[in-house]
């Protein structure tokens, strides 16, 4: 089962376009449940091979089990774990990754039986957001999260040390490194809170400083396109590329429509399973959707799996306490959308793959949320969106200074 992640970024990686020939060779593996299902789990693998990609590793082969639950010592079964050693030793594969995160005894007991570099999706989605930081703020928040996702795992990373059974006399050279280790790291971790901390409370006061001017952010997936619509709306030159969290600061930027002035923030993408030591490492940096009058919720309708994808970020925004703002939902990418026709004989119900770019259209009309189908690249829509959006503004202006209306 192929979907986008495992279809059209595959082509680019077999090109070259975004890999060189020193790139990790790895191998996806994954544990299809009951509550997951095999064609959400071979979605979840796709996304997780574009993870690689991005982190400039390139996917060879994607294993997968069905199972009630992922095996307590080992994620996947002994068979299963044999089959996969047994390929990487003979096709020369540099790293596993698991599209889970592992617990530290299951990464120690895979480490032991493939003698390989492992990876869970937790790791490997903290590895990119390292390679992205560039400020010393995003640097401190990954280092955080880092720090915090290493502590319970320092155990494997002394097997190489010979390990001696505890007792008077008995305290081997290893365990000793271990709890000194696990000092360095509680200690670089509050460091890194009160680095947080200071830099926090400067964000805070420069948010202060903004005055009542509205303010606008941009949030969604991760890659779905909000710094391509900032630049189109600011007229400025962030940093936009089909790589996922190409953005990990909060860009502000003041935008004026007409004669009316806001604050349009870009702000990092979400993910599934985007691990908690982030969210929590980001929450400051989250203030500016927290703090925002008006979200501008981007989707890539392109995606076949859109619709989860909204799920996914409104069950963020819902906690990091950001659920209850106005939210206006920005269609993206019409000009890459496709559907499947059904055949006439076909008498099974219509899927989201199913519906063409109207009836969908027609399906958000009337909804709660506000929406519009746009597409950035070829700036389909964008004046109805620039429309919208100073109609919003002008609304939340006239509501704070009523006798100001003649301004607008």
């Amino acid at each position: 089962m192929e979907y986008l992640c495992g279809t059209l970024n595959k082509s680019k990686m077999e090109k070259g376009d975004f890999l060189d020939k020193k790139a990790e060779r790895c191998v996806l593996v994954t544990v299809i449940t009951p509550q997951v299902g095999e064609r959400t789990a071979y979605e979840y693998l796709d996304e997780l091979e574009f993870l690689a990609q991005t982190a400039g590793a390139v996917t060879e082969r994607k294993f997968t089990q069905k199972m009630q639950n992922p095996h307590r010592r080992t994620y996947v079964g002994e068979g299963k774990l044999a089959e996969i050693k047994e390929y990487c030793k003979e096709n020369e594969i540099d790293t596993v990754i698991f599209d889970d995160e592992l617990s530290p005894s299951q990464l120690r007991n895979i480490e032991r039986e493939l003698e390989l570099k492992i990876l869970d999706r937790t790791n490997l989605i903290l590895d990119i957001f390292a390679q992205r930081a560039t400020t010393a703020y995003a640097k401190t928040q990954v280092d955080l999260a880092q720090m915090q996702y290493l502590l319970p795992r320092l155990t494997g990373m002394w097997t190489h040390l010979e390990r001696q059974r505890g007792g008077i006399g008995m305290r081997g050279p290893g365990e000793t490194e271990i709890e000194t280790d696990r000092r360095i790291i509680r200690d670089k971790i509050s460091r890194l809170k009160e680095q947080l901390k200071k830099i926090d409370r400067q964000m805070a006061t420069q948010r202060s400083g903004r005055g009542s001017i509205t303010r606008i952010a941009l949030v969604g997936y991760t890659n779905v396109g909000k710094s391509t619509i900032l630049n189109m709306l600011a007229k400025t030159e962030v940093l936009a590329e089909n790589k996922l969290f190409a953005t990990l600061d909060t860009t502000v930027r003041k935008v004026v429509l007409e004669n009316l002035p806001f604050l349009l923030s870009d702000t990092v993408g979400f993910i599934r399973k985007l691990p908690h030591q982030l969210v929590e490492s980001f929450k400051s940096t989250l203030d500016e959707v927290r703090e925002a009058d008006v979200l501008l919720h981007v989707v890539d309708v392109s995606h076949p799996q859109f619709e989860q994808q909204i799920d996914v970020v409104n069950q963020t925004l819902k906690d990091i306490g950001a659920a209850d703002k106005p939210t206006y939902i920005i269609f993206n990418k019409i000009d890459a959308y496709t559907y499947i026709e059904k055949d006439e004989d076909d008498l099974s119900e219509a899927t989201a793959e199913n519906r063409t770019l109207e009836e969908l259209e027609r399906s958000w009309i009337g909804k709660d949320t506000p929406s519009i189908f746009i597409s950035a690249a070829n700036r389909t829509n964008i004046e109805k969106l620039r429309s919208d959006i100073y109609k919003m503004v002008r609304e939340l202006q006239s509501g704070r200074y009523p006798f100001n209306n003649f301004l607008y």
